[in-house]
Protein backbone atom coordinates (compact mmCIF):
# COMPACT_ATOMS: atom_id res chain seq x y z
CA UNK A 1 0.00 0.00 0.00
CA UNK A 2 1.15 3.27 -1.02
CA UNK A 3 0.41 6.33 1.20
CA UNK A 4 1.20 10.21 1.31
CA UNK A 5 0.67 13.17 2.91
CA UNK A 6 -1.06 15.78 0.34
CA UNK A 7 -0.31 19.13 0.09
CA UNK A 8 -3.65 21.42 0.26
CA UNK A 9 -2.43 22.49 -3.08
CA UNK A 10 -2.77 19.33 -4.35
CA UNK A 11 -5.71 18.77 -3.70
CA UNK A 12 -7.38 18.63 -7.12
CA UNK A 13 -4.87 15.95 -7.76
CA UNK A 14 -5.95 13.33 -5.68
CA UNK A 15 -8.86 11.78 -8.22
CA UNK A 16 -8.65 7.90 -7.56
CA UNK A 17 -6.87 7.95 -4.49
CA UNK A 18 -8.45 7.40 -1.06
CA UNK A 19 -8.18 9.80 1.22
CA UNK A 20 -8.99 10.73 5.01
CA UNK A 21 -8.57 13.92 6.95
CA UNK A 22 -7.27 14.90 10.49
CA UNK A 23 -7.47 18.49 11.10
CA UNK A 24 -4.98 19.88 8.85
CA UNK A 25 -3.60 16.58 7.18
CA UNK A 26 -4.67 15.08 4.18
CA UNK A 27 -3.82 11.56 3.92
CA UNK A 28 -3.77 9.79 0.57
CA UNK A 29 -3.49 5.68 -0.49
CA UNK A 30 -3.93 3.28 -2.79
CA UNK A 31 -3.59 -0.33 -2.89
CA UNK A 32 -2.67 -0.03 -6.58
CA UNK A 33 0.19 1.80 -6.94
CA UNK A 34 -0.10 1.97 -10.81
CA UNK A 35 -2.80 4.28 -9.93
CA UNK A 36 -0.73 6.32 -7.46
CA UNK A 37 -1.06 10.25 -9.96
CA UNK A 38 2.72 11.14 -11.28
CA UNK A 39 4.34 14.76 -10.00
CA UNK A 40 1.96 14.35 -6.93
CA UNK A 41 2.92 17.00 -4.73
CA UNK A 42 2.88 16.02 -1.19
CA UNK A 43 3.91 17.66 1.96
CA UNK A 44 6.40 14.80 2.53
CA UNK A 45 6.92 12.01 0.13
CA UNK A 46 5.40 9.00 -0.39
CA UNK A 47 6.16 5.62 1.26
CA UNK A 48 4.87 2.21 1.57
CA UNK A 49 2.93 0.50 4.66
CA UNK A 50 1.53 -3.15 5.09
CA UNK A 51 -2.19 -1.37 5.68
CA UNK A 52 -3.83 1.98 7.49
CA UNK A 53 -5.32 2.09 10.77
CA UNK A 54 -6.64 4.83 13.07
CA UNK A 55 -6.10 4.58 16.44
CA UNK A 56 -8.28 6.63 18.86
CA UNK A 57 -6.48 6.79 22.67
CA UNK A 58 -6.61 8.44 26.13
CA UNK A 59 -3.44 10.45 26.31
CA UNK A 60 -0.13 8.34 25.02
CA UNK A 61 -1.97 4.64 26.23
CA UNK A 62 -1.07 3.41 22.93
CA UNK A 63 2.30 4.28 21.87
CA UNK A 64 3.15 3.21 25.66
CA UNK A 65 1.89 -0.21 25.21
CA UNK A 66 2.94 -0.65 21.33
CA UNK A 67 5.94 1.11 21.07
CA UNK A 68 6.88 -0.95 17.61
CA UNK A 69 4.34 0.03 15.69
CA UNK A 70 5.36 2.51 12.93
CA UNK A 71 3.13 6.02 14.06
CA UNK A 72 2.51 7.43 10.10
CA UNK A 73 0.35 10.38 11.55
CA UNK A 74 0.57 11.85 14.86
CA UNK A 75 -2.54 13.75 16.08
CA UNK A 76 -2.27 13.25 19.85
CA UNK A 77 -5.96 11.61 20.60
CA UNK A 78 -5.92 10.49 16.89
CA UNK A 79 -3.12 8.46 15.10
CA UNK A 80 -2.57 6.55 11.82
CA UNK A 81 -0.56 3.79 12.13
CA UNK A 82 1.26 1.04 10.05
CA UNK A 83 1.27 -2.38 11.91
CA UNK A 84 1.85 -5.55 10.38
CA UNK A 85 -0.97 -8.47 9.93
CA UNK A 86 0.51 -9.90 13.11
CA UNK A 87 1.11 -6.85 15.14
CA UNK A 88 -2.50 -5.49 14.31
CA UNK A 89 -3.50 -9.06 15.65
CA UNK A 90 -1.70 -8.68 18.30
CA UNK A 91 -3.38 -5.50 19.53
CA UNK A 92 -6.80 -6.28 18.65
CA UNK A 93 -6.79 -8.81 20.78
CA UNK A 94 -5.21 -7.07 24.03
CA UNK A 95 -7.49 -3.93 23.08
CA UNK A 96 -8.81 -1.90 25.94
CA UNK A 97 -10.50 1.02 27.26
CA UNK A 98 -7.89 3.25 27.08
CA UNK A 99 -7.10 2.79 23.15
CA UNK A 100 -8.79 1.34 19.82
CA UNK A 101 -7.82 0.42 16.62
CA UNK A 102 -9.70 0.15 13.10
CA UNK A 103 -8.41 -0.09 9.47
CA UNK A 104 -8.79 3.65 8.09
CA UNK A 105 -11.32 4.19 5.72
CA UNK A 106 -11.55 6.52 3.13
CA UNK A 107 -13.51 9.34 2.67
CA UNK A 108 -13.56 10.64 6.28
CA UNK A 109 -12.53 13.73 7.96
CA UNK A 110 -11.64 12.37 11.81
CA UNK A 111 -11.48 15.65 12.97
CA UNK A 112 -11.54 19.12 12.01
CA UNK A 113 -11.01 22.91 12.56
CA UNK A 114 -13.78 24.96 12.76
CA UNK A 115 -14.02 29.01 13.03
CA UNK A 116 -17.77 29.16 14.73
CA UNK A 117 -19.17 32.51 14.55
CA UNK A 118 -19.57 34.67 17.20
CA UNK A 119 -23.15 35.36 18.36
CA UNK A 120 -24.50 38.40 20.38
CA UNK A 121 -24.44 37.21 23.92
CA UNK A 122 -27.44 36.95 25.60
CA UNK A 123 -27.37 39.22 28.45
CA UNK A 124 -28.40 36.36 31.08
CA UNK A 125 -25.93 33.98 29.80
CA UNK A 126 -23.14 36.56 29.50
CA UNK A 127 -23.75 36.99 33.68
CA UNK A 128 -23.94 33.63 34.32
CA UNK A 129 -20.40 32.90 32.60
CA UNK A 130 -18.87 35.81 34.35
CA UNK A 131 -19.47 34.08 37.90
CA UNK A 132 -17.09 31.12 37.15
CA UNK A 133 -14.76 31.46 39.84
CA UNK A 134 -10.94 29.94 39.47
CA UNK A 135 -10.52 30.21 43.59
CA UNK A 136 -13.59 27.45 43.84
CA UNK A 137 -12.37 25.79 40.77
CA UNK A 138 -8.95 25.59 42.20
CA UNK A 139 -10.07 24.55 45.83
CA UNK A 140 -12.40 21.72 44.62
CA UNK A 141 -9.25 20.26 42.17
CA UNK A 142 -7.15 19.95 45.06
CA UNK A 143 -9.88 18.12 46.77
CA UNK A 144 -9.97 16.21 44.55
CA UNK A 145 -6.69 15.42 44.05
CA UNK A 146 -5.67 15.33 47.73
CA UNK A 147 -6.92 11.91 48.26
CA UNK A 148 -4.16 10.30 45.77
CA UNK A 149 -6.15 8.11 44.90
CA UNK A 150 -9.98 8.01 43.17
CA UNK A 151 -9.74 4.06 41.55
CA UNK A 152 -13.39 3.47 41.55
CA UNK A 153 -12.89 -0.05 44.40
CA UNK A 154 -10.46 1.61 46.14
CA UNK A 155 -12.54 3.30 49.43
CA UNK A 156 -10.76 6.32 49.21
CA UNK A 157 -13.28 6.90 45.95
CA UNK A 158 -16.22 6.61 48.22
CA UNK A 159 -14.53 9.14 50.61
CA UNK A 160 -14.27 11.95 47.41
CA UNK A 161 -17.91 10.30 46.26
CA UNK A 162 -19.32 11.52 50.09
CA UNK A 163 -17.60 14.89 49.62
CA UNK A 164 -18.67 15.83 46.14
CA UNK A 165 -22.03 14.79 47.13
CA UNK A 166 -22.03 16.74 50.47
CA UNK A 167 -21.32 20.07 48.14
CA UNK A 168 -23.81 19.09 45.47
CA UNK A 169 -26.22 18.65 48.21
CA UNK A 170 -25.38 22.44 49.97
CA UNK A 171 -26.12 23.97 46.85
CA UNK A 172 -29.50 22.78 47.13
CA UNK A 173 -29.76 20.08 44.85
CA UNK A 174 -31.74 17.08 45.35
CA UNK A 175 -28.25 14.53 45.59
CA UNK A 176 -28.06 10.61 45.94
CA UNK A 177 -24.96 7.91 46.02
CA UNK A 178 -26.40 5.52 43.15
CA UNK A 179 -24.35 2.04 43.66
CA UNK A 180 -22.88 0.71 40.52
CA UNK A 181 -21.07 -2.59 39.81
CA UNK A 182 -17.44 -2.24 38.20
CA UNK A 183 -16.55 -6.13 37.31
CA UNK A 184 -16.86 -8.23 40.13
CA UNK A 185 -16.91 -4.73 42.50
CA UNK A 186 -19.09 -2.13 43.76
CA UNK A 187 -18.69 1.86 43.44
CA UNK A 188 -21.06 4.73 42.91
CA UNK A 189 -22.19 7.29 41.03
CA UNK A 190 -23.19 10.61 42.45
CA UNK A 191 -26.59 12.57 41.08
CA UNK A 192 -27.83 16.05 41.60
CA UNK A 193 -31.03 17.20 40.17
CA UNK A 194 -32.64 20.35 40.13
CA UNK A 195 -36.48 20.28 38.54
CA UNK A 196 -37.09 23.13 36.22
CA UNK A 197 -39.66 25.42 35.93
CA UNK A 198 -41.49 24.74 32.43
CA UNK A 199 -44.56 23.24 31.98
CA UNK A 200 -44.53 18.96 31.91
CA UNK A 201 -42.92 17.38 30.28
CA UNK A 202 -39.82 19.21 30.88
CA UNK A 203 -36.77 18.22 28.99
CA UNK A 204 -33.27 17.45 31.26
CA UNK A 205 -30.15 18.45 30.56
CA UNK A 206 -27.19 16.99 32.29
CA UNK A 207 -23.61 17.80 32.90
CA UNK A 208 -21.41 14.73 33.31
CA UNK A 209 -18.04 14.15 34.17
CA UNK A 210 -16.13 10.98 35.48
CA UNK A 211 -15.22 11.35 39.34
CA UNK A 212 -12.57 7.92 39.23
CA UNK A 213 -8.87 8.38 38.35
CA UNK A 214 -6.50 5.34 37.89
CA UNK A 215 -2.28 4.67 37.30
CA UNK A 216 -2.70 1.87 34.41
CA UNK A 217 1.41 1.81 34.64
CA UNK A 218 1.94 0.78 38.06
CA UNK A 219 -1.55 -0.82 39.14
CA UNK A 220 -5.15 -0.47 41.30
CA UNK A 221 -2.59 0.21 44.62
CA UNK A 222 -0.60 2.95 43.33
CA UNK A 223 -0.86 6.67 43.51
CA UNK A 224 -3.09 7.97 40.97
CA UNK A 225 -3.86 11.46 41.54
CA UNK A 226 -5.76 12.12 38.28
CA UNK A 227 -5.44 15.48 38.33
CA UNK A 228 -6.23 15.94 34.62
CA UNK A 229 -7.95 12.62 34.13
CA UNK A 230 -10.41 13.46 35.59
CA UNK A 231 -10.24 15.79 38.77
CA UNK A 232 -9.99 18.27 36.09
CA UNK A 233 -13.33 18.01 34.77
CA UNK A 234 -14.83 16.82 37.92
CA UNK A 235 -13.90 20.06 39.22
CA UNK A 236 -15.42 21.75 36.37
CA UNK A 237 -18.56 20.13 36.86
CA UNK A 238 -18.94 21.07 40.48
CA UNK A 239 -18.09 24.59 39.53
CA UNK A 240 -21.16 24.46 36.89
CA UNK A 241 -23.18 23.11 39.66
CA UNK A 242 -22.30 26.30 41.87
CA UNK A 243 -23.51 28.57 39.11
CA UNK A 244 -26.73 27.34 38.22
CA UNK A 245 -28.01 26.54 41.70
CA UNK A 246 -30.82 27.98 42.21
CA UNK A 247 -31.60 29.61 38.44
CA UNK A 248 -34.94 29.33 37.40
CA UNK A 249 -34.69 26.99 33.87
CA UNK A 250 -37.09 26.11 32.15
CA UNK A 251 -35.57 21.86 32.16
CA UNK A 252 -34.59 19.91 34.75
CA UNK A 253 -30.81 19.99 35.30
CA UNK A 254 -28.66 16.76 35.78
CA UNK A 255 -25.10 16.84 37.40
CA UNK A 256 -23.34 13.02 37.13
CA UNK A 257 -19.79 12.09 38.64
CA UNK A 258 -19.34 8.88 37.48
CA UNK A 259 -17.91 5.41 38.92
CA UNK A 260 -16.20 2.82 36.89
CA UNK A 261 -15.24 4.65 33.73
CA UNK A 262 -11.96 3.97 33.69
CA UNK A 263 -12.57 0.14 34.02
CA UNK A 264 -14.87 0.58 30.55
CA UNK A 265 -17.87 3.06 31.47
CA UNK A 266 -19.44 1.12 33.97
CA UNK A 267 -20.76 4.00 35.71
CA UNK A 268 -22.60 5.45 32.68
CA UNK A 269 -23.58 2.11 30.59
CA UNK A 270 -25.54 1.31 34.00
CA UNK A 271 -27.21 4.83 34.52
CA UNK A 272 -28.19 4.98 30.84
CA UNK A 273 -29.29 1.32 30.96
CA UNK A 274 -31.78 1.78 33.90
CA UNK A 275 -33.46 5.33 32.35
CA UNK A 276 -36.89 4.00 31.24
CA UNK A 277 -37.86 5.39 27.56
CA UNK A 278 -39.63 8.60 28.66
CA UNK A 279 -36.30 9.62 30.52
CA UNK A 280 -34.14 8.87 28.02
CA UNK A 281 -36.85 10.94 25.62
CA UNK A 282 -36.50 14.12 27.99
CA UNK A 283 -32.59 14.48 27.37
CA UNK A 284 -32.28 17.37 25.59
CA UNK A 285 -28.58 17.56 26.01
CA UNK A 286 -25.33 15.45 27.69
CA UNK A 287 -22.50 17.73 28.36
CA UNK A 288 -19.28 15.05 29.18
CA UNK A 289 -16.06 16.63 30.48
CA UNK A 290 -13.05 14.48 30.30
CA UNK A 291 -9.39 15.88 30.30
CA UNK A 292 -9.86 19.58 30.28
CA UNK A 293 -6.83 21.07 32.24
CA UNK A 294 -3.82 20.48 30.29
CA UNK A 295 -2.46 22.59 27.22
CA UNK A 296 -1.44 20.33 24.50
CA UNK A 297 -1.32 22.85 21.93
CA UNK A 298 -0.31 26.51 21.25
CA UNK A 299 -3.33 28.94 21.99
CA UNK A 300 -6.27 26.92 24.09
CA UNK A 301 -8.18 24.50 22.13
CA UNK A 302 -11.52 22.16 23.34
CA UNK A 303 -12.29 19.27 21.04
CA UNK A 304 -16.01 18.68 20.79
CA UNK A 305 -16.31 14.91 20.30
CA UNK A 306 -19.84 13.36 19.12
CA UNK A 307 -21.95 11.79 16.89
CA UNK A 308 -24.40 12.56 14.58
CA UNK A 309 -26.86 12.34 16.48
CA UNK A 310 -25.06 15.43 18.52
CA UNK A 311 -24.60 17.68 15.69
CA UNK A 312 -26.85 20.30 17.13
CA UNK A 313 -25.44 20.65 20.60
CA UNK A 314 -21.68 20.40 19.05
CA UNK A 315 -22.94 23.55 17.48
CA UNK A 316 -24.21 24.94 19.94
CA UNK A 317 -20.85 24.54 22.04
CA UNK A 318 -19.29 26.08 19.49
CA UNK A 319 -20.98 29.06 19.09
CA UNK A 320 -21.00 28.88 23.00
CA UNK A 321 -16.88 28.91 22.73
CA UNK A 322 -16.64 31.45 20.19
CA UNK A 323 -18.93 33.95 22.15
CA UNK A 324 -17.76 33.50 25.76
CA UNK A 325 -14.25 32.04 25.17
CA UNK A 326 -10.74 32.96 23.20
CA UNK A 327 -11.14 28.39 23.05
CA UNK A 328 -10.06 27.75 19.28
CA UNK A 329 -12.60 24.35 18.39
CA UNK A 330 -11.98 21.35 16.99
CA UNK A 331 -14.78 18.85 16.30
CA UNK A 332 -15.18 14.80 15.58
CA UNK A 333 -17.86 12.66 14.84
CA UNK A 334 -16.03 9.41 15.97
CA UNK A 335 -16.60 9.00 19.62
CA UNK A 336 -14.83 6.59 21.98
CA UNK A 337 -13.65 5.94 25.38
CA UNK A 338 -15.73 8.61 27.86
CA UNK A 339 -18.99 9.06 29.14
CA UNK A 340 -20.57 9.87 26.79
CA UNK A 341 -20.53 6.85 24.02
CA UNK A 342 -23.21 5.20 26.22
CA UNK A 343 -25.67 8.15 25.72
CA UNK A 344 -24.96 8.12 21.93
CA UNK A 345 -24.96 4.51 21.76
CA UNK A 346 -28.52 5.33 22.85
CA UNK A 347 -29.51 7.81 20.62
CA UNK A 348 -29.23 10.92 22.81
CA UNK A 349 -27.51 13.81 21.62
CA UNK A 350 -23.89 13.99 24.38
CA UNK A 351 -20.72 15.78 23.36
CA UNK A 352 -17.44 15.30 25.17
CA UNK A 353 -15.49 18.32 26.03
CA UNK A 354 -11.54 17.84 26.21
CA UNK A 355 -8.61 19.16 25.65
CA UNK A 356 -7.44 19.58 22.22
CA UNK A 357 -4.46 17.04 22.15
CA UNK A 358 -2.39 17.83 19.12
CA UNK A 359 0.46 16.07 20.70
CA UNK A 360 -1.13 14.25 23.43
CA UNK A 361 -0.51 14.22 26.72
CA UNK A 362 1.60 11.17 28.37
CA UNK A 363 0.67 12.12 32.27
CA UNK A 364 -2.22 10.55 32.55
CA UNK A 365 -3.16 7.24 34.37
CA UNK A 366 0.48 7.59 35.47
CA UNK A 367 1.67 9.04 39.41
CA UNK A 368 2.51 12.12 37.21
CA UNK A 369 -0.94 13.55 36.72
CA UNK A 370 -0.29 15.76 38.99
CA UNK A 371 -1.85 19.43 40.00
CA UNK A 372 1.58 20.73 38.73
CA UNK A 373 0.52 20.01 34.62
CA UNK A 374 -3.05 22.11 35.16
CA UNK A 375 -3.49 24.99 32.91
CA UNK A 376 -5.96 26.93 35.05
CA UNK A 377 -6.65 29.44 32.23
CA UNK A 378 -7.72 26.53 29.68
CA UNK A 379 -9.58 24.70 32.17
CA UNK A 380 -12.01 27.26 33.28
CA UNK A 381 -12.10 28.29 29.37
CA UNK A 382 -13.67 25.05 28.98
CA UNK A 383 -15.66 25.28 31.76
CA UNK A 384 -17.34 29.01 30.82
CA UNK A 385 -17.88 27.61 27.32
CA UNK A 386 -19.81 24.67 29.04
CA UNK A 387 -21.68 27.00 31.35
CA UNK A 388 -23.21 28.69 28.58
CA UNK A 389 -24.03 25.60 26.65
CA UNK A 390 -25.89 24.03 29.30
CA UNK A 391 -27.82 27.55 30.24
CA UNK A 392 -29.34 27.90 26.84
CA UNK A 393 -30.09 24.18 26.48
CA UNK A 394 -31.93 24.24 30.07
CA UNK A 395 -33.36 27.63 28.73
CA UNK A 396 -32.38 30.24 31.80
Amino acid sequence: MKYGIVSEAAVEEIAGLEWARLGDTLLCWTEDDERWPAGLALAEPAAQTPGLYLVTQVGRMFQREHPDIPVLVDKGRYLVVGPTPEQAGAVRAREDVCYQMRPLTGGITVFRTVAPARRAPEPAVRDLVKLVDEDGYRTNLGMLVGHGTRHSLNPAFRAVAERAADLLHGLGYATSLVPITVGSGSSLNVVAEQAGEGPEPRGRVLVTAHLDSINAVDGPAAAAPGADDNGSGAAGLLEIARVLSGRRTAHDLCFILFGGEEQGLFGSRQYVKALARADRDRIRAVVNMDMIGTLNTPAPTVLLEGAQTSQGLIDGLAAAAATYTSLAVQTSLHPFASDHVPFIDAAIPAVLTIEGADRGNGNVHTANDTLAHIDFGLALEIVRMNVAAAAAAAEV
